[in-house]
């Protein structure tokens, strides 16, 4: 009876040191609620602070609006819903087809089916057809591309004059190398140029589509090697491109980054109607410029307002999208500035100046001049301003120390008042960038440049790319390619 007699006191113990324990953990149970409480009072309090200092902000000006701060600084917005033409050439205009071959390679009869009596009938029901008619269906294909090896069995022999041993050679086969596998020929030479240069393809994929089509073994490295040989042996017309360049009467130019083995470089375009030429360098300074173009340059350079070509003494022409474009983002980023009547007076005269040179031929003389000096008389009446908007300001001592730059393009007749021309000539090499990467080595860089350089060029002149690269190379080769 005393056991169970001190059991049921041990038990009661325990139950009541528990109720207790209980009691404890709801009590501290209650004061987290409480203080949790607190917390959130005070996260709403200062949530609904930061929204009324946003509101502060944007109204000021000083930073964007809150739909532009939706998205991290890395993804671009999307682009604005706009309204589309529709696709193909207006009702009523001829259509435009592909032309029509110059030549037929081929004959082929294709006869409908017959029966006994030799009457042509119908595949499906053979019941006899009436009302024949002829027709000539003309279809363009591809020849399956193949490997062609050709031996070519030379004589050489030792000149004592010139004290070395001259070999003969054919107009179309490369410069003599002894190696114990097959040298490429000149086909090979200009596919793989052009792969690499105009389809801005990288060389692991030249090598596997040159493996997959015409099943012509090459390595990448070995296609890099023939690439940077290439441009060796066209260093010369790449310098006749550089003299012509200096010779021309106008000149565009433009410059973006470009990356050699990781380290950030920049590649010029200098361009005209009738040329490209692309330089790779480490500064991005007036020097460049200066040095492509030379000192003596007598032409006039189109170029957006970077600092690096007020070092050129020859005339300029700056571009008026570039101020365009640098209004709009003024627009967007400052409210007071899309507010000051100098960001509307100069977005509409750059529009007005570029839309009269477009009536060049259609407006008489008297009519074009009076209207090209009232836009510059407008001109001046913008950079005589005084304006209270920091931005404003600062545009307006641009417009005064570049006036002449601005409208020289209204009074000569090729010249254009942007620099639409050096962007489109950059933009293949930015394309091949992205995809590529840039380059590996300076000299895989220059040896780009000066193809590309070529290539577009041929291109820009209507030459066929790939029999105007053919060309270039089998004229060195007959000229000093031993």
């Amino acid at each position: 009876m005393a056991t169970e007699r001190d059991e049921t006191y041990w038990l009661r113990g325990t139950i009541t040191m528990l109720e207790a324990t209980v009691e404890g953990l709801q009590y501290e149970l209650h004061v987290r609620e409480i203080r949790l409480k607190e917390k959130d009072q005070e996260i709403a309090r200062l949530s609904q602070q930061v929204e009324e200092l946003k509101k502060q902000a944007v109204s000021s000006g000083t930073v964007a609006s809150p739909q532009a701060n939706s998205l991290p600084s890395f993804v671009k917005p999307n682009v604005p819903v706009r309204r589309r033409k529709k696709p193909g050439r207006p009702d009523g205009h001829e259509a435009a087809l592909r032309p029509v071959p110059a030549k037929i390679d081929h004959h082929q009869d294709v006869p409908l089916r017959k029966d006994r009596q030799g009457k042509a009938i119908c595949p499906h029901c053979r019941c006899r057809l009436n009302q024949l008619r002829k027709h000539r269906r003309i279809v363009e294909d591809l020849i399956p591309s193949a490997v062609e090896v050709t031996c070519y069995h030379t004589q050489s022999g030792h000149c004592p004059h010139c004290r070395k041993r001259i070999e003969s050679r054919a107009p179309e086969q490369p410069p003599a190398a002894n190696v114990p596998h097959g040298q490429l020929g000149i086909n090979a030479l200009a596919t793989a140029a052009i792969l690499r240069v105009r389809m801005r393809l990288p060389f692991r994929q030249i090598a596997q589509l040159l493996q997959d089509l015409p099943g012509l073994g090459v390595s990448p490295g070995g296609i890099v090697k023939q690439v940077q040989r290439l441009a060796r042996w066209l260093e010369g017309k790449y310098q006749d491109l550089l003299r012509q360049m200096r010779a021309s009467d106008q000149v565009h130019v433009d410059e973006t980054g470009w990356q050699i083995d990781g380290k950030n470089f920049w590649l010029w375009a200098f361009t005209d109607p009738t040329f490209t030429l692309y330089h790779v360098d480490a500064s991005r300074g007036g020097k460049v410029p200066l040095k492509m173009l030379g000192k003596s340059y007598d032409g006039t350079v189109v170029a957006d307002f970077y600092s690096a070509y007020n070092r050129l003494h020859a005339d300029k022409q700056r571009c008026l999208v570039h101020l365009m474009r640098e209004v709009r983002e003024l627009e967007e980023k400052d409210p007071t500035f899309a507010d000051c009547p100098l960001s509307r007076k100069l977005m509409r005269w750059c529009k007005e100046a570029l839309r009269l040179k477009k009536r060049w031929q259609e407006l008489p003389d008297n009519v074009y001049e009076m209207k090209a000096s009232r836009l510059e008389d407008r001109l001046d009446e913008l950079t005589r301003g005084t304006w209270e908007n920091a931005h404003a300001a600062r545009l307006c001592k641009r417009l005064t120390r570049h006036r002449e730059e601005l409208t020289r393009f209204l009074w000569e007749e090729k010249l254009e008042g942007t620099n639409n021309a050096a962007e489109r000539a950059l933009r293949p090499a930015v394309v091949m960038r992205k995809i590529t990467g840039g380059s590996r080595s300076e000299a895989g860089a220059a040896a780009w440049a000066k193809l590309a350089s070529l290539i577009r060029t041929s291109d820009q002149r209507n030459l066929g790319v790939f029999d105007a690269t053919k060309k270039l190379v089998t004229d060195y080769w007959a000229r000093a390619g031993r």
